[in-house]
């Protein structure tokens, strides 16, 4: 029952999706996609560190995520998990994550050192501050919640989930400009037996 209700709404709301969405108009409205299964989740009602622990839980070929702010011991795990499966993680972060990851900031250190993790960080100009990632070319998570303990937990913040490989795909394209900045810095992990 809870299934056909679950489908029901989902078609309901992909058509109001189609029909209100003014895709017709010019201008970058008209340009995203139209077509897709839209889940919102709010903090602190909803503890969205579940919600991002089980989308990368799900992940089996890619995730790329741009963090402004990654401390967030649950999701860092995670990310860890999937890179053990064998899952290719990107990681692009803003820059004062670099200074974080030498204090050895809930993890993320040994998550960047980690086999099929990749890190590159932002030019100090500016901020860095996305907070989505993208699984598998399928799904999108976006919204204001850092990932963070206070975030996910204690924030008032939303997550967006889509299901759509539109809108996932959107995301790599802009993921890829972000990623192949001339003067982004490459993590680069210490040799085996090095200590920082």
């Amino acid at each position: 029952m809870w299934g056909a209700r679950r489908f029901v709404e989902t078609c309901l709301l992909t058509a109001a999706l189609v029909c209100f969405t003014p895709a017709d108009k010019p201008g970058p409205l008209g340009l995203e996609p139209t077509l897709a299964a839209v889940r919102i989740f709010y903090a602190p009602a909803t503890d969205l560190e579940t919600v991002d622990r089980q989308l990368i839980d799900s992940a089996r070929q890619s995730i790329d995520m741009a963090a402004y702010v990654l401390t967030n011991r649950g999701v860092i795990s995670a990310l860890s998990q999937a890179a053990s499966r064998g899952v290719k993680v990107r990681l692009y972060l803003d820059p004062d994550q670099a200074v974080r990851s030498g204090q050895n900031n809930n993890g993320l250190f040994a998550l960047l050192e980690a086999r099929n993790v990749e890190a590159r960080f932002k030019a100090r100009a500016a901020d860095m501050h996305l907070k989505a990632f993208q699984v598998d070319g399928r799904m999108l998570r976006s919204g204001s919640a850092n990932f963070s303990f206070t975030g996910a937990k204690q924030q008032d913040n939303d997550l967006i989930l889509i299901e759509s490989r539109e809108a996932a795909s959107t995301f790599r394209t802009a993921f890829e400009r972000l990623w192949m900045r001339r003067d982004n810095e490459t993590f680069q992990p210490l040799p085996t037996g090095m200590i920082r």
